[in-house]
């Protein structure tokens, strides 16, 4: 894949960003040096390699789902709710 201006005007609009004029071919530089590598990848053979396949058989270790709740915080947020009562926040109905 080529990496020129009218692609670049696309990533753009797509990303909505805006590059400099000034910016522009080194960016175009530095995209065509990505795709470059990526292009490289696809020539691996990964015939005979398990699609599950992982570096480690070890799961990740995971910690306690414990509940822990910290009133200042609740209490603080709900000060800027325009209606709170009870800790819950007060709004209007919505379904009659």
């Amino acid at each position: 894949m080529q990496i020129d201006e009218t692609l670049l005007q696309r990533l753009e609009k797509l990303s909505y960003l805006q590059i400099p004029q000034e910016h522009r071919q080194e960016m175009i530089a530095q995209l065509s040096e990505i795709v470059s590598f990526v292009d490289n990848l696809s020539e691996l053979s990964t015939e005979g390699v398990d699609a599950t396949f992982a570096m480690s058989d070890v799961a990740t270790r995971l910690r306690d789902d414990v509940g822990a709740v910290d009133r200042a915080i609740n209490d603080d947020i709900l000060a800027h709710a325009p209606h709170s009562s009870e800790h819950f926040f007060i709004v209007p109905k919505i379904i009659e």
